[in-house]
């Protein structure tokens, strides 16, 4: 039986992932701080940890011997990445490189292969020249979360030079109905939800300019799956390859619920702009559509869609007690 081993497992990825594991017949095992809220997987094998005591988790490692690594552990706002940008360091990139280490050394202390996905992020290009962005474009972040997560990713070259077979999959903004509302997707369906059902009057924003890629959750994980059990290791980018503004979220959002009319119901408050934004992250997944066979499953209308009726449902039953 295959084994894995996933860093991240509360988030809503990790959550995703491990569905799809146990789908499969993987026995799961996974990290998760003391203070994390317990995953309801009782099928998967919690270990209590930080991912930053490199130290615990390679012992760790090194006595669970899994077959396939899944690093989604990270400090996954950038606005967050401001405030805190040594935890950041820590967590978003020497954490990672450790847990590549560790991975490196359960293969040679077994003589067998083990297959390392690290969850990269589109915020290494930063601010690109070119849209849509793949593979080969320049990685140049602008902020703490970027820069932390570019040095992961640059080190997944590096353990591929040392046979380990790493995967940067550099995934684009996904988005379901398990994203906290501190992300703007979430904040954004959660709010018209709440405007429709007549129990808020306002949706307060940053930069409604800015333009990313948004794809369904539960398609990237797929795309995970893929390059860890695909013959060769490669970096992947993972996206829809439509960029869409922060704007057309709104606007679809409330489209959904049937308001037209949405511009005065939306203020821009200018503490949410963060000091540096990428203006447009749209990416070219050719490569994972060739070489893994993947493709999204969910557009953008959809997507939006699904969210903003989850939140309604939410509101639903909290009205009902």
């Amino acid at each position: 039986m295959t084994r894995a081993f996933v860093t991240g497992i509360t988030g809503q990825d990790g959550g995703y992932l491990a569905e799809r594991l146990l789908a499969d017949g993987v026995e799961v095992h996974a990290l998760a701080q003391a203070d994390d809220p317990s995953p309801a997987f009782p099928d998967v094998e919690l270990h209590v940890g930080d991912v930053t005591d490199i130290d615990g988790v390679r012992r760790l490692l090194l006595d669970v011997a899994p077959d396939e690594v899944y690093n989604l552990a990270a400090v996954s706002s950038v606005a967050q990445s401001w405030d805190d940008p040594d935890l950041n360091a820590q967590v978003n990139g020497l954490a990672a490189v450790g847990l590549m280490e560790s991975a490196l050394r359960v293969q040679r202390r077994h003589d067998r292969p083990v297959r390392f996905v690290q969850a990269s992020s589109a915020e290494i290009f930063g601010a690109p020249a070119v849209s849509p962005q793949d593979e080969a474009t320049p990685v140049r972040p602008i902020n703490p979360y970027g820069a932390a997560k570019a040095y992961a990713h640059l080190m997944v070259d590096v353990y591929r030079s040392r046979d380990l077979h790493a995967v940067g999959a550099i995934l684009y903004n996904h988005e379901s109905p398990r994203r906290p509302e501190r992300f703007v997707s979430r904040k954004i369906t959660s709010a018209v939800a709440a405007i429709a059902a007549g129990k808020s009057d306002r949706l307060t924003l940053g930069n409604l300019d800015a333009r990313r890629d948004w794809g369904w959750a539960p398609d990237y994980v797929d795309a995970l799956v893929r390059a860890a059990r695909a013959a060769d290791a490669q970096d992947y980018v993972i996206a829809t390859g439509e960029g869409r503004s922060v704007r057309d979220f709104v606007h679809t959002a409330f489209e959904h619920v049937g308001i037209e009319d949405w511009a005065d119901l939306v203020t821009t408050d200018p503490n949410l702009v963060r000091p540096a934004d990428s203006s447009d992250l749209t990416g070219d997944a050719s490569r994972a559509r060739t070489a893994l066979g993947w493709g999204p499953t969910v557009g953008f209308h959809e997507l939006v869609g699904r969210m903003v009726d989850a939140d309604l449902r939410r509101l639903s039953q909290q009205a009902r007690g």
